[in-house]
């Protein structure tokens, strides 16, 4: 039996996302991520925020290139991969990241100019698809469920 690696976030983006073009073409992008929970302590309302480190590859990377900015609200589905890597001293490092699998742009219109609905997806083959707000059926406003 296989496992179950299913990451579901909602938060502001932390900067800008980093672009990188690899060899053979792949694009690649990176952003942290913030998602803050607030309770109750002691009678006192605390937040706490937790920063997540985004991935973004092919495709779905190129349109959060051009979509995505700081301090903006996005859904975002992925999955844990954990990578190891050498620093300079060649001290062995280890980095936990959300490798996004589709993301949706979140908030009001007017904080996307380009496309204020699109929720975009990475699918197998590597193509982006662009799903907009499902709207009513017919002139009555029936839902079509």
């Amino acid at each position: 039996m296989s496992g179950i690696n299913k990451v579901i976030l909602v938060g502001h983006l932390g900067k800008d996302p980093e672009v990188r073009h690899l060899d053979g073409g792949v694009t690649v992008a990176s952003f942290p991520l913030a998602t803050s929970e607030t309770y109750n302590k002691d009678g006192k309302r605390v937040e706490q925020t937790e920063w997540h480190n985004i991935v973004l590859w092919r495709g779905l990377a190129e349109v959060a290139s051009k979509y995505l900015q700081k301090g903006k609200l996005v859904y975002i589905e992925g999955k844990l991969r954990t990578r190891s890597f050498e620093d300079k001293e060649k001290v062995k490092k280890y980095v936990t990241e959300i490798v996004a699998e589709n993301f949706t742009m979140l908030g009001r219109k007017s904080d996307f100019e380009q496309s204020p609905n699109a929720a975009v997806s990475q699918s197998s083959d590597s193509k982006i698809q662009d799903e907009y707000t499902i709207g009513p059926s017919d002139e009555n406003g029936d839902l079509p469920f």
